[in-house]
This record gives C-alpha cells, sequence and structure tokens, in this order.
C-alpha cells in the first residue's frame, strides 16, 4: 500500500462515522464495498453451517481456549453477534448457566432455526435466538457483559451501524472481542479477505467508546481481540 492511500484510510477512518467506498476491482470473494481501507467479504451463508460445526475445528482452531480465554462467569448475558449453527452458543450458554442468558444473533433465519432445534433438543432454556438486521444487531440496550463475534465482523456490510448497536448494548465495562483470522499470517490457509490485522480492528473500533485491552494471540490461526466499554 502507497504512502498516499495508507493516509487516505486513516482520515477516512478517523470521519465519523466514517464512509464506505465502492470499488468495482476488487478481490473476487469480497463485496467491493470498503470500509477504513478494508474491503467488505461475501457473507457464509447457511449452506455452509456443516463447515461451522466440523469436528476438525477443535484442532485447527481451539476453541475450548478460546473459551478460557473468554472467562465468561455464570449469570452474565452475552451476545453470540453471527452466531450461524450456534458452534460457539452452547460453550457460552454452559459458561452462563441457567442463572445467565445467551442471546444468539444473525440475520439468516435459517441459522436461527438450526439453534432453536438443538436448543429444545438440548431441552436449553436461556438461549434466545435474535432476527438481527444487516446495520441492526437488534440487541437491548445497557444489558450485555459480552459480545463475542467469532470470524464474523469482517463480514458486516454497514459494519459502523453494527459496532454502534453493539456498544449500545453493552453494560458499563462490557467488553466486545472479535476473533479474527490472522491477516499478519501467510500461513493461516483462509482467503484473504477473510483476514484482519490487529493494527485494523484497533483502527476500525476507535471510532467508538471502547478501550483496547489485550490481544491475545494463543490460538492457531485467529488472535482474539479484546475491548472494554468506557
Amino acid at each position: 500500500m502507497g504512502r498516499l492511500a495508507f493516509c487516505v484510510m486513516l482520515v477516512a477512518c478517523a470521519a465519523d462515522p466514517p464512509p464506505y467506498e465502492t470499488r468495482t476491482d476488487h478481490d473476487p470473494n469480497g463485496t467491493g464495498k470498503f470500509y477504513c481501507g478494508r474491503e467488505i467479504a461475501l457473507v457464509m451463508g447457511h449452506e455452509a453451517a456443516g463447515w461451522l460445526d466440523r469436528p476438525e475445528r477443535e484442532e485447527e482452531e481451539r476453541p475450548s481456549k478460546l473459551h478460557d480465554l473468554l472467562a465468561v462467569k455464570a449469570g452474565q448475558t452475552v451476545a453470540d453477534v453471527g452466531a450461524g449453527s450456534g458452534y460457539h452458543t452452547w460453550r457460552l450458554a454452559k459458561a452462563v448457566g441457567p442463572t445467565g442468558k445467551v442471546l444468539a444473533i444473525d440475520i439468516q433465519p435459517e441459522m436461527l432455526a438450526i439453534i432453536k432445534e438443538k436448543a429444545d433438543r438440548k431441552k436449553i432454556k436461556h438461549v434466545e435466538g435474535v432476527l438481527g438486521k444487516i446495520d441492526d444487531p437488534k440487541l437491548p440496550a445497557g444489558q450485555v457483559d459480552l459480545a463475542i463475534m467469532v470470524d464474523v465482523y469482517h463480514e458486516f456490510s454497514h459494519p459502523y451501524e453494527m459496532m454502534s448497536g453493539i456498544v449500545k448494548a453493552l453494560k458499563p465495562g462490557g467488553r466486545v472481542v472479535l476473533v479474527e483470522y490472522r491477516a499478519e499470517d501467510d500461513k493461516v490457509p483462509i482467503k484473504e479477505v477473510h483476514k484482519m490485522s490487529e493494527r485494523q480492528v484497533i483502527r476500525e473500533m476507535a471510532t467508538f467508546p471502547l478501550k483496547h485491552v489485550k490481544t491475545h494471540a494463543d490460538l492457531p490461526w485467529q488472535h482474539v481481540i479484546v475491548f472494554e466499554k468506557k
């Protein structure tokens, strides 16, 4: 990236709200819509739900380690934003226990139907499916202890609007955690437009009243970037 392009990206991301840009020359796996110099990736459809639940995911991504890092407490309210088939939802539900709640947010009704079927089968009562919109997570204001997005944020078609809704939903001191495939690592076997660098994530979160607390690099392919509401 040239110095001029980088400076333009910084200026654009410093605006409130940062503008969107459309380009005809773009990655075939992207939407052609850019935010803070980053191309927004195409959304994974519900047809790929089986890939989310693949048995080798534990070995490849170490989700059990991720949940140790999250340190979710019993009784908390957690928003699993972009919950998909609920792969992380059930782990979160176990962590918060029956006195807590997991809000499983997705914009695809088909994904929420999968979650409901599994919740009914598992007899889990403290998971609530929420049909979000592309520009609104439909979360209750000031009630969420933790909002987590696992390989999701880079696909938001309206990242500024979505993050505005997520931040409003957080309690004071509530956390936002973005889990993204590391763009800094060429060995991570994921398409480039579906990766994000730590630097880019921090840049995009700077618009909001969030403090970068820590970045965990404990997982094989992803970094876990933690923010706290100021």
